[in-house]
């Protein structure tokens, strides 16, 4: 009987409107008698198969290892009925009555459990486990069970289907289908639902029909039509009378936490920075600060110090590009090495951090795992974002600025939280705090398209920007847990979304924002809208102008085509013609208005006729027509910032059981990962002002993310500024501090560096500027046997490691040594085209090129010198760069036109300061080139490529096009060839 119904229940529901009331009776009858139907069965051999004597021996053996009382991994005891009944942090784990449904068998068939390959189940143990839930699920021992349907499984099941029209933003025809009492209170045709009878409710009878959602509707507003399971599931609810329970909590802080034990939190990156002191060193004598200390300890141990100091002309040459991303000049070399003062270099440190350069290269490292791009992503069209360019210049901004890096997070978790954006007047912080979270838009994101705007593809950008946000802030691989408790680290499920949970008054699934125009607000500052619109106003002013000229010009042509088209006339028509024009429309009779229409191209003519008849009219005309769009093209959009800010009353948060959007779990509330809360640092939503409707739950995770004990935060911030200094991390995988990443070489050193910063009042330039004056910095790379053997790969820092310039260092100083580079700052980013070749470069400015960092980074168009020296595709972001040493690379500095050029306003740069003299020019490339002198062998050398190059053009039958004389030719190729050279291309 049962099986007849649910086959009969399976057929389409939108078959026929008179099948309505047929199908909803058999819900109801279903709902109300079910048990009475099994019963019914023969259940003889069924109700013999109880837990207890038929799989609880299997479970004991095969899953209490992990699923006890005490452990609960997952959220799941195995070791009572009871736990088997509450089911894990993903919800029920048994269907009874249905093995193929049961979360169990999933596991267990998926082979993810027992994991690590241990203990697996025979099939004749898995199929007791199957015939046990198929027969019911049954126990001996009595357990709390609760409604087979609640609000639990309807709510988020309407958030999904309906209230996309019927929830908080639109509520049409009044319904908000939300709440329970929502639901019932209905809209303009009364209560949505009967309970007790799902026929008579309206909601059953609207989606069985087909008439809800309509399907005119359904791709504008990104949502699909209810499923049949789903309308049984929701008839079923209103059958039983809308059951409402509570989910066995997994929010308790009165409980002790099966999911996190002591031993976890032990685990070095969970407990709080040590207080250290820099350890005592035999030798002494190398110490210039803490830092010294804490390498040379490591070094002692291996009967290993420190290497002996860089020359001068190396350290000015390491120092800037470490810290600016340009080369110094020959003069700035010189006027370095000939200073005396003890203090020079920490005057030349102090100068490069005050640089405007500085901003420009240390923000590049945090757009990177910001995962900055000026495109959408995520498919072919790779949409442009024409606003995000405002947050590339807040970062620039805020590190030459040094705002703490406190302050930095804060205003990119929850800048709207920290101001009151809505005020009249934007101030810069109240600009600077929307601008900055433009962070939390940087993943790639495919909605901006209606057909690819549904609930997964959003739970996709929030996944992306969760990934962002935890490798980038938290050195955390956070991402894991979207599916099913983290593999390695102490991260629950519900710990991924409690996460979530956090953002979602500004990132809802279920109240998602339309792309471009709706994600972006016009608050900028007022002086920048007064410039706006004052820009604008001059323009349009002037193509009123024009428009009057035109109109003018047109009136006059016309007048005299007019009379000339009169005059052709007989004369007998004339006046007739003329009489019937000057009247009015209204006051025409019958026969003048069918004159007039007979002669209307030669009365009136088209702009176009006119111009056919009027040649000097048709060349003022067009030069007019142009300057006004020459006009309207320099005209400036309407400035906006791409942000993200609060909207308020987000949906609640489940648990998506394996990841699932259509099989939600348990409630859970925004919370942070459990084994990061310490008793003296917990996390709890910041109650909301009476002026604001934001609750401000990330204002309040950002304060929790910067408290001085925080585990992370200040490690893995340290930890990523020691990487561009030295080459590898203290922690050498910079975006996961958990057990799958590596333990740190100095963790003494990492956890006193994190709290130095943090008493530096979260300063990066102090943190710099106490890196780059230590010994350890300031070594040479040079490398001894004994090292060799006792330090292979350098991560004692025995030496300084040798690092090759980054793509946009490399490509910023081919610029900058051929006169060619364009240092305005800021603003949209420059575009960038496909070449004839193919191969892919940003367009130049008037004055040049600008540094990398404002050329357009779209994911599928990235300059193709940038791309073969590793620059990243941000999928979603870009923790640690890759270094590769591959013929492309070599292929492109030899080959590629633009690079060829630069060698060409290289030479003629080389040329305008030293004269023609190759002796004088050898020297001062070498000079700009390398930041030192050459040695008389490579003089003798250079000087002899020089005359060979030369000899060379002057014998061959090269027809000089260009009129270059052979001797620049040898010094363009002579220019060319060192652009190629490993020292080049190397820091140090």
């Amino acid at each position: 009987m049962i099986d007849k119904l649910l086959a009969y229940l399976d057929r389409p529901l939108f078959f026929h409107p008179n099948m309505v009331i047929s199908q909803t009776i058999a819900l109801c009858l279903f709902a109300f008698n079910s048990s009475h139907l099994t019963a019914s069965e023969d259940t003889t051999i069924r109700d013999s198969i109880f837990y207890e004597s038929a799989v609880k021996s299997i479970i004991t053996e095969k899953c209490l290892r992990c699923h006890n009382s005490k452990t609960k991994k997952a959220g799941l005891d195995l070791s009572s009925a009871q736990g088997i009944q509450n089911g894990s942090e993903s919800g029920r784990i048994v269907q009874a009555g249905d093995p193929d449904e049961s979360l169990l068998i999933e596991m267990i068939n998926a082979g993810e459990m027992p994991p690590d390959g241990k203990d697996h189940l025979s099939k004749k143990e898995l199929n007791e486990i199957r015939n046990w839930i198929s027969a019911g699920a049954k126990f001996r021992e009595t357990v709390q069970t609760k409604p087979s349907v609640t609000q639990h499984d309807i709510i988020p099941l309407l958030h999904l289907r309906c209230v996309a029209c019927h929830g908080g933003r639109r509520k049409e025809a009044g319904l908000d289908l939300r709440t329970k009492e929502s639901i019932l209170k209905g809209g303009k045709s009364g209560p949505a639902v009967v309970p007790g009878e799902p026929e008579k409710s309206l909601l059953i009878q609207r989606i069985a029909s087909g008439e809800m959602p309509p399907r005119r509707k359904l791709v504008s507003v990104s949502v699909k039509p209810m499923e049949v399971n789903e309308l049984k599931r929701l008839s079923k609810w209103i059958a039983l009378k809308l059951p409402e329970v509570k989910h066995p909590s997994v929010d308790d802080k009165n409980q002790s936490d099966a999911l996190v034990t002591e031993k976890d939190r032990e685990f070095w990156s969970f407990q709080p920075p040590s207080k250290v002191k820099p350890p005592q060193v035999k030798h002494s004598n190398q110490v210039r600060n803490p830092i010294d200390a804490f390498i040379l300890r490591k070094l002692e141990q291996r009967g290993l110090t420190l290497s002996p100091a860089a020359s001068k002309r190396t350290m000015i040459r390491r120092l800037f590009f470490n810290l600016t991303g340009l080369p110094p000049t020959p003069n700035e070399v010189e006027h370095f090495i000939n200073d005396t003062d003890p203090l020079a270099y920490e005057k030349l440190v102090d100068r490069l951090l005050a640089s405007p350069r500085y901003g420009e290269r240390w923000a590049r490292h945090w757009l990177d795992v910001a995962g900055y791009a000026d495109s959408e992503g995520a498919q072919n069209e790779d949409r442009l974002r024409p606003h995000i360019y405002r947050y590339r210049d807040y970062v620039i901004r805020a590190f030459n600025n040094d705002k703490p890096y406190s302050r930095f997070l804060m205003e990119q978790i929850a800048g709207d939280e920290l101001v009151d954006y809505q005020s009249k007047e934007v101030t810069q912080e109240v600009y600077d705090c929307l601008v900055a979270t433009g962070f939390l838009r940087t993943a790639p994101d495919r909605t901006f398209a209606n057909i690819t705007n549904f609930v997964p593809d959003r739970l996709e950008v929030i996944s992306d920007e969760m990934e962002i946000l935890g490798s980038a802030v938290m050195g955390l691989t956070i991402k894991c847990a979207r599916c099913h408790s983290h593999k390695f680290d102490p991260i629950a499920q519900r710990d991924y979304y409690r996460l979530t949970a956090i953002f979602k008054e500004a990132y809802d699934e279920h109240d998602w924002l339309k792309s471009q125009g709706p994600r972006t607000l016009p608050h900028v500052t007022s002086e920048e809208r007064r410039h706006y619109e004052k820009h604008n106003q001059l323009i349009t002013a002037d193509i009123e102008r024009l428009k009057q000229k035109l109109k003018e010009r047109t009136a006059r042509a016309l007048k005299t085509q007019r009379e000339k088209g009169i005059q052709s006339l007989p004369e007998s028509e004339r006046e007739t013609i003329l009489i019937a024009f000057s009247t009015k429309a209204s006051q025409q009779t019958d026969e003048q208005k069918i004159l007039l229409k007979k002669h209307k191209r030669l009365l009136t003519p088209s702009p176009d006729e006119l111009k056919k008849l009027d040649q000097e009219y048709k060349k003022k005309s067009d030069d007019l027509q142009n300057q006004m769009k020459v006009l309207k093209s320099k005209m400036k959009q309407e400035p906006r910032i791409r942000a993200l800010w609060s909207r308020g009353s987000p949906s609640p948060t489940y648990i998506l059981k394996r990841g699932n959007y259509l099989t939600p779990g348990r409630l859970v509330e925004p919370g942070v990962p459990e084994v990061l809360i310490q008793k003296a640092n917990p996390f709890s939503s910041i109650i909301p002002e009476n002026n604001r409707n934001s609750i401000r739950r990330r204002l309040a995770f950002a304060k929790w993310l910067t408290r001085s004990d925080n585990p992370l935060t200040a490690r893995v911030m340290v930890n990523r500024i020691w990487l561009h200094h030295f080459g590898r991390g203290i922690v050498n995988t910079p975006g996961n501090f958990g057990r799958a990443g590596e333990k740190p070489s100095h963790p003494e050193l990492l956890d006193w560096l994190a709290n130095e910063f943090v008493r530096q009042n979260w300063s990066l330039k102090s943190l710099h500027r106490l890196i780059v004056t230590s010994n350890t910095y300031r070594q040479n790379s040079s490398i001894t046997k004994k090292a060799l053997q006792r330090d292979p790969d350098g991560s004692l820092l025995s030496r300084m490691p040798l690092q090759r310039m980054e793509a946009e260092v490399l490509r910023d100083t081919l610029l900058y040594l051929s006169g060619q580079l364009d240092e305005t700052p800021f603003g949209p980013a420059d575009p960038v085209e496909v070449r004839s070749d193919g191969l892919v470069t940003s367009k130049r400015t008037q004055k040049g090129w600008r540094r990398s960092i404002y050329i357009r980074q779209r994911r599928t168009q990235i300059p193709t010198l940038l791309e073969n020296f590793d620059y990243p595709q941000m999928g979603p972001n870009c923790i640690s760069r890759g270094k590769s040493l591959v013929a492309p690379q070599a292929l492109h500095l030899m080959n590629d036109k633009m690079v060829y050029q630069l060698a060409i306003d290289f030479a003629s740069q080389i040329q305008s300061e030293v004269g023609p003299v190759p002796e004088a020019q050898i020297v001062q490339i070498y000079r700009k080139a390398f930041s030192r002198n050459p040695t008389a062998e490579e003089k003798t050398i250079a000087d002899d490529i020089m005359q060979q190059m030369t000899k060379t053009w002057q014998d061959s039958n090269y027809q000089q096009k260009d009129q270059i004389p052979p001797t620049q030719k040898a010094l363009i190729n002579y220019c060319h060839a060192v652009f190629n050279l490993a020292e080049f291309q190397y820091i140090d």
